[in-house]
């Protein structure tokens, strides 16, 4: 009698455990540093269940610790997160034509760098990319992994030393560019699109600063893959 195989949702569950595990030490970082700013350790849980973007979230804790004001802050932040709209579409583009747009808003919210570069890349292995279920289920073991440290973080941070906090908020690059390596070397496309990229944010930011830079980047780098060829290796 042989088993039956695992749904979508678990496959998604299981493959978001090693962003959710990288999650949880970063958004540690996050809610100690969040305590040091003067929040309470429900503001700074609340901001991660709200919020769901470690880039920015950091941002706006320096520019609270920096005294910037409310609309600056939500500007600011504003900017950075207009990638997340690019990605949103790319990833809607993929879903099972027949998905909600109920569920297509509540994936939006789930869209971030790393979970965009799983649902997004190639891929060798044979997983349900374009089922809802399966980016639901990655997500949620991402959005746990976030939450869930901030919380421990946030509750620590009397004994987690400011040093190491602050060391470990690197962590979030660190696996965006961990996840992205694999696929830069497998294919040229992804090759030239990442190079672009970068070379425009680096020139685009000292002119539009870093929100629209990354925006503009992306929008480039994303129209220089639609010239080349889909994958070649």
């Amino acid at each position: 009698m042989t088993g039956s195989s695992p749904s979508p949702g678990s496959l998604g569950f299981k493959a978001g455990l090693p962003i959710a595990v990288s999650y949880l030490f970063i958004s540690v970082a996050f809610g100690a540093l969040a305590v040091e700013t003067h929040l309470s350790p429900a503001e700074a849980t609340l901001m991660s269940v709200l919020v769901f973007a470690g880039a920015s979230q950091f941002m706006a804790l320096g520019m609270l610790k920096a005294g910037a004001g409310t609309l600056q802050i939500v500007l600011a932040t504003l900017f950075i997160n207009l990638r997340h709209f690019i990605m949103s579409l790319a990833v809607h583009h993929r879903l099972d034509q027949d998905t909600p747009p109920r569920g297509r808003a509540l994936l939006s919210f789930g869209i971030t760098d790393e979970t965009f570069a799983l649902l997004t890349l190639p891929t060798t292995s044979k997983v349900p990319l374009s089922s809802p279920a399966y980016a639901l289920g990655l997500m949620g073991s991402a959005y746990a992994g976030w939450v869930g440290g901030t919380l421990l973080g946030s509750l620590g941070a009397q004994v987690i030393p400011s040093t190491l906090s602050s060391a470990m908020g690197v962590g979030l690059y660190a696996l965006f560019i961990g996840l992205l390596i694999p696929h830069v070397r497998r294919s040229s496309t992804a090759r030239w699109v990442t190079g672009a990229s970068m070379v425009l944010n680096a020139l685009l930011a000292p002119l539009l600063g870093p929100g629209w830079a990354i925006v503009a980047a992306t929008v480039c780098g994303a129209s220089v893959g639609l010239l080349l060829p889909e994958d070649s290796p």
